[in-house]
């Protein structure tokens, strides 16, 4: 399944073929600068989300958007106008075909790149990017084969160019003050963890070409934004397709890789009807329209169960197709007491007032609140998501200017994005438990945790 997705997706073999070509003239453009009060910046996809990126950019007076590459003439158009009301210099635009992210590489004038472009491009434009000398931040998404993991960890230890995995939601506000709490043992010793991805997308997989919240029921080349390919992987797979918003702050509470780690998965998926549903019942819609014959392979809630080296189970969901509210379904639960997202509530044995009753956490996500969010809650303040967007582009910014591995690194991107094959996998097999590689070949026993652990990120 994994080799039909990719080949019937884009050209990938051609393309990740013209990424390794791209080899390192000396040292990489970040070491070698002498300048480093300002970086230089290239942004690859200029979509939504990458002119989210582009806007948290052009707030900083240490960053310089220097080169942008889409081939969407519309989103250029929407980022230089972005860049001109900001008072900065036009970017230098790369748009000439779907390969044109190479030559955005080539460019001396970039130091980092930012990569936002469909799930499936990601591996590729990375690992082309780490081999052309830039510190690379990449969106987040699962891949297509764990044979993708190993590229990116292949890619920077064979060139020693960093890679920050660019997962937003370990950098909530909530879930930085319970990593405060995890971090004080509040909790005790960790045992059970929960986390996923729940939210109705199916506006956003179908849309009407136009407005990608807007009404419609078409998708691929009829669709507009992410309905032109994130549905597609609902049609062909089967599996935890998007797993690190979830598995991100779940992995930083166990410590994975930085003295623990996941050992094996087990997923299973429910029957496939919310997208068919959606199609059917919309005025845009009906019984005779061509995508209600579409077979979905995607289960309408996937459930995978996850065991670490030291004893926790970890929990996810994956539940997008069906109606619901938002959640992320957070859970941590220790030998002293537990969190839970979705009641906003917690329990502390010997510390709450009323045995076996929960209390509202907001007193203690307050009381806890992370020295990140009290220091630099007033530059977040209308930057995407709540604001953890500006701490996870700001994390990104200052380890390309310190010159050192960011705290979100390409050990724990190839790690959780292997989440989505595995479970592909189990799923395939009758929910037979997957193991996972050790991306890093037995250096989680000496890494220590580091994440948000500094003064500035």
């Amino acid at each position: 399944m994994s080799k039909i997705n990719r080949r019937d997706f884009i050209k990938t073999s051609s393309i990740a073929g013209a990424g390794l070509s791209v080899a390192p003239v000396g040292l990489p453009n970040y070491l070698t600068r002498k300048d480093d009060r300002v970086i230089k910046v290239g942004i690859i996809g200029v979509g939504l989300r990458g002119r989210g990126h582009l806007d948290l950019f052009l707030r900083r007076e240490d960053c310089e958007v220097t080169a942008i590459c889409d081939i969407d003439p519309l989103a250029i158009q929407a980022s230089q106008k972005m860049i001109s009301k900001a008072g900065r210099k036009a970017a230098k635009v790369f748009d000439k075909g779907e390969e044109a992210y190479l030559k955005l590489l080539e460019e001396d004038n970039v130091d980092a790149v930012v990569i936002a472009t469909p799930w499936v491009w990601h591996v590729p434009m990375s690992v082309a990017a780490m081999r052309a000398g830039k510190f690379t931040g990449v969106e987040v998404n699962g891949a297509t084969a764990i044979e993708e993991c190993w590229e990116l960890v292949s890619a920077y230890e064979e060139t020693g160019v960093p890679l920050m995995f660019l997962e937003n939601v370990c950098y909530r506000r909530d879930v930085m003050a319970v990593l405060n709490m995890v971090r004080k043992g509040m909790f005790g010793e960790m045992i059970h963890l929960e986390g996923g991805y729940q939210h109705d997308l199916r506006h956003v997989k179908f849309n009407d070409g136009v407005d990608p919240y807007g009404k419609g029921v078409e998708f691929g080349d009829k669709g507009y934004s992410e309905a032109k390919w994130r549905t597609t992987h609902s049609v062909y797979r089967d599996g935890d397709l998007y797993p690190t918003h979830g598995i991100g702050p779940v992995a930083m509470y166990c410590d994975i890789n930085r003295g623990n780690r996941f050992l094996y998965l087990t997923s299973m998926s429910t029957k496939a009807r919310g997208l068919h549903d959606y199609v059917v019942n919309h005025p845009s819609g009906g019984k005779d329209h061509p995508n209600a014959k579409v077979d979905f392979k995607l289960g309408d809630v996937v459930t995978t169960l996850i065991k670490t080296q030291n004893g926790e189970s970890v929990m996810l969901s994956h539940d997008t197709n069906l109606p619901r509210p938002y959640s992320l379904g957070f859970r941590v639960q220790g030998s002293k007491g537990i969190w839970m997202d979705v009641n906003k509530s917690l329990y502390l044995e010997g510390v709450s007032e009323k045995a076996h009753r929960w209390e509202s956490a907001d007193e203690y996500l307050e009381k806890y609140d992370h020295p990140l969010w009290k220091k630099y809650e007033q530059k977040a303040v209308g930057a995407g998501h709540g604001g953890m967007d500006y701490f996870v582009i700001n994390a990104f910014v200052e380890s390309v200017k310190r010159k050192v591995n960011p705290p979100i690194d390409v050990y724990d991107a190839a790690t959780w994005m292997a989440i989505t094959p595995l479970s592909e996998q189990s799923i395939a097999n009758g929910s037979q438990p997957m193991h996972f590689p050790d991306f890093t070949k037995g250096k989680w026993m000496m890494r220590k945790s580091d994440f948000a652990l500094g003064d500035d990120y």
